[in-house]
Parts: structure tokens; sequence; C-alpha cells
């Protein structure tokens, strides 16, 4: 027969849920620029997410600045518009324009200690030149193309009570999305930290 759960235990998995579930509408609302420096990684994306410290060995490297704008909250994320410039040196260079969407959950029952929002987002990229980087899954695969698909993954953090700046950690990738783009089997990610400010909401 399955123990019931103690009174205790309840009020503590009760108050969790609504830490994690409440809104946070001020963040949500507020616009923010930032700017981030990232070098190249071979490893694949789901590697360097679920398997971390990435390998960073190749000399290329990129920095970006970014436009962020609020769409509103919806299934208990803050959903925003983002739009990139980014500037590629070393082993490749050229500029990178990039437009996405993306979604970020802001809420966690430790921000008391270390004020965390995860995001992802999903969208297009744009590269000047075709970026010699972007590996193949063959010697038969095509080169990569200036369009691909853009994702990233982010861990932002600050202080208990941060208002406006925070720093975070983020992995920026070019896919091919197994030949969706003229082909294209290949991809990149780029490893880096950046900092970002958020202006005061309405």
């Amino acid at each position: 027969m399955q123990r019931p759960c103690p009174p205790m235990a309840r009020r503590l998995a009760i108050l969790v849920l609504a830490a994690c579930l409440s809104p946070s509408t001020a963040l949500a609302e507020a616009p923010q620029v930032s700017a981030y420096v990232a070098r190249y990684s071979p490893e694949r994306l789901v590697d360097i997410i679920s398997e971390p410290p990435p390998e960073l060995t190749t000399d290329a490297h990129l920095a970006a600045v970014t436009y962020g704008h609020p769409l509103g909250d919806w299934l208990g994320f803050a959903w925003e518009v983002e739009g990139q410039l980014v500037r590629h040196w070393g082993e490749q260079s050229h500029y990178e324009f990039n437009a996405l969407w993306l979604a970020r959950w802001q809420r966690f029952p430790w921000d008391r200690w270390v004020d965390t929002r995860i995001a992802g987002g999903h969208g297009l990229s744009y590269a000047t030149e075709r970026p010699p980087l972007e590996p193949r899954a063959s010697r038969e695969d095509r080169d990569s193309t200036r369009l691909l698909t853009y994702l990233m993954a982010e861990v932002e953090v600050a202080a208990p009570g941060a208002q406006h700046w925070r720093g975070f950690l983020r992995v920026h990738h070019r896919s091919g999305v197994f030949g969706l783009h003229s082909g294209v089997r290949g991809g990149s990610n780029f490893v880096g930290l950046g900092i970002r400010y958020r202006f005061p909401g309405p």
C-alpha cells in the first residue's frame, strides 16, 4: 500500500510549483539589448548541451549585438523576437544576420539566491559568405549555403533583485536541418558569454 504524502511535503511541493508557475510580467514586457562573444566548437549541439563543458579548439570567433522585443506571456513562458548582427573573425571572416523568436522560462525556486532564466530560440541566419567551417556529414555532401536555420540555447543569471543588467551563456547554432536548406547537412556551433541590459518596463 502506498504511503500518503506527509502534509509538510505537500506544502513544499505546492510552494515550489507556485514559484515556478507565477508570472513575471516585469521582465516579459521589457525590451533588451545584448552583446556576446563566442568561440567555435566542433562538437554537436546535442553534445554541447547534454555533456558540458564543450571542446573549444578552433581559432574561429564571433561577436554579436542583439535587440530583443517582448511579445507577451503564454504557457508560462515569456515570448520574444530578436534580431542579431554578428561579425566572424579567425578561420572564417564574414558578417551574419539572424532573426528569431524565442521562449524564456523566468521562474525557478532558487531565484532568491541566483536569479535564473533559460531560453531557446529558432529562426533564420544569413551569412555574407559561405562559412567554410560548417562541417559536412560526408565528402559527397554539398558545401554550406548563406541561408540556414538558426537555433540558440541560453542560460541567463543575475544577482537577486537586479533590475537591468544580467549575464548569460549562449550556444549559437547554424544548421542545414538534415538537408532542408539546399541539401546542406552540416552546421556550426559557437559557445560564448554575454551581457544584457533590460530597459525599464512600462
